[in-house]
């Protein structure tokens, strides 16, 4: 299984950029995101950026990944899905039933 992980742009070439999360440093394919910026945040996966992300969606995914790894080794994790926590669970809009 393939993992997006939340990257933040260091700096950029023509199809690249030089991109850290959590002190590692990894150079990235920004060919399907087109042009990035220093400080701008992009969705990795096997050092492909898939599209940018802004800061706070980026700090729920990282939430959201730290939530798992809590979960999995049996440490307190429901304050890292604050944002699900009593709202109804949605569909996507292009999952929902059309009339």
């Amino acid at each position: 299984m393939c993992v997006g992980l939340p990257m933040t742009v260091l700096s950029s070439e023509a199809s690249s950029a030089l991109c850290v999360r959590r002190g590692e440093h990894r150079s990235v394919s920004t060919v399907l995101v087109g042009d990035v910026a220093p400080g701008e945040h992009l969705l990795v996966f096997i050092d492909s950026a898939v599209r940018k992300l802004d800061a706070e969606e980026a700090r729920l995914i990282d939430d959201a990944l730290d939530g798992v790894a809590a979960a999995l080794e049996g440490r307190p994790f429901e304050h890292l899905f604050a944002d699900l926590i009593d709202r109804e669970p949605e569909l996507p809009a292009h999952l929902r039933a059309t009339d």
